[in-house]
């Protein structure tokens, strides 16, 4: 019989980097001219920016928001321990990495065989050093279960939801850094060494109308005014949640022990137009998080693509995926922990089911 233990957490590519660099995605925001000057000011922010700007820039305010995310993953990392599972499943969002003009499916097991992973690349292309003082080009290998992710694939697909299925990632590119970040945070202590449990990743097309549109990442308030040309939606909260339960009943009558993933922050501040990419949307987070832990999964289910986007949350996609998943199978909140930030681009949220 099958056994399956959920988690939730963050992929945050600045937690892999210096405390001086952590604040670097506001600051580069800040540069940003068609942004009012006054809401730029650190005098007109929210009280809670304004301490964590301080009189550093954030460094201090990195430090300790390390320390909560480091607790998150440490606590996430002794159930993965105690649980020991055959294989992790891991959804997570690929920010114009594998996919792109060709082709943006809006699910896609990626069926690979061991690979070796560049654990810095992201970290590389924006000149930021990283946290342990490691060479740039360090490498780790990520275990594969192909024959695993192949049936996962067929049983989705069979179950009526269409699933891409990848035997080879992007040449030239690197490693989608949700997956890749997955494992150096679970195994924080140990990058460039082996992890004990190999993975399965599905990408989820979290980006959706901005996929192309902003290449997975940021654009200037400029370039939006002039008029974006959006691409399609991606897959709907409703249809991520049904993909969470077609992959859990798959998972069930696997008869393994399986570790099921949500990998993302939640809103990012680049991502929340509304409040100038200066703020990620605490109180749209705050909403969601207080029916995570009441276990009010109505309020999910009734989330639309719109409100998603407009909150920046595009990344959260992935926990619609897991929440699918823990209707599906029954799973029970044992523990969370949200972590909130102003400077730092996105809130954080950890969650342990079983």
């Amino acid at each position: 019989m099958a056994e399956v233990l959920g988690l939730g957490i963050t992929h945050y590519p600045m937690l892999a980097g210096a405390d001086t660099h952590m604040a670097n995605l506001l600051k580069g925001t800040l540069q940003d001219p068609d942004i009012p000057a006054e809401r730029k000011d650190p005098r007109n922010w929210p009280e809670l920016a304004r301490q964590e700007w301080g009189d550093d820039q954030g460094v201090k305010a990195a430090g300790e928001h390390r320390a909560r995310l480091l607790a998150g993953l440490e606590r996430c990392r002794e159930a993965l321990d105690e649980f020991r599972p055959d294989v992790v499943v891991v959804w997570g969002d690929d920010q114009y990495e594998n996919f792109r003009e060709e082709v943006i499916p809006s699910f896609c097991v990626l069926a690979y065989d061991d690979t070796e992973v560049e654990a810095f690349a992201v970290l590389r292309k924006m000149n930021i050093p990283n946290a342990w003082g490691l060479p740039g080009d360090t490498t780790y290998t990520m275990r594969g279960v192909p024959g695993f992710a192949k049936r996962l694939a067929t049983d989705v697909i069979d179950s009526g939801i269409d699933v891409a299925y990848s035997y080879e990632q992007r040449k030239g590119i690197h490693f989608p850094h949700a997956f890749a970040n997955t494992q150096i945070f679970l195994d924080y202590a140990n990058v460039g060494k082996e992890f004990p449990y190999p993975i399965v990743p599905i990408a989820v097309n979290c980006y959706g109308e901005h996929v192309i549109a902003r290449k997975g990442g940021f654009a200037r308030f400029a370039e939006i005014k002039a008029g974006e040309q959006l691409d399609p939606p991606g897959p709907s909260p409703a249809r991520c949640f049904d993909l969470g339960r077609a992959v859990a009943r798959s998972v069930r009558a696997s008869g393994q022990r399986v570790a099921l993933v949500a990998s993302s922050s939640w809103s990012h501040a680049f991502l929340n137009d509304k409040d100038w990419h200066l703020r990620p949307d605490s109180e749209a987070d705050g909403r969601l998080y207080e029916a995570l832990i009441a276990g009010d999964t109505d309020t999910w289910k009734k989330v639309t693509t719109r409100e998603v986007v407009d909150a920046g949350q595009h990344e959260m996609l992935n926990w619609f995926c897991l929440l699918g998943a823990a209707t599906e199978l029954g799973l029970e909140l044992e523990w969370s922990d949200f972590v909130q930030t102003e400077i730092l681009n996105s809130n954080k949220v950890f969650a342990v089911y079983r």
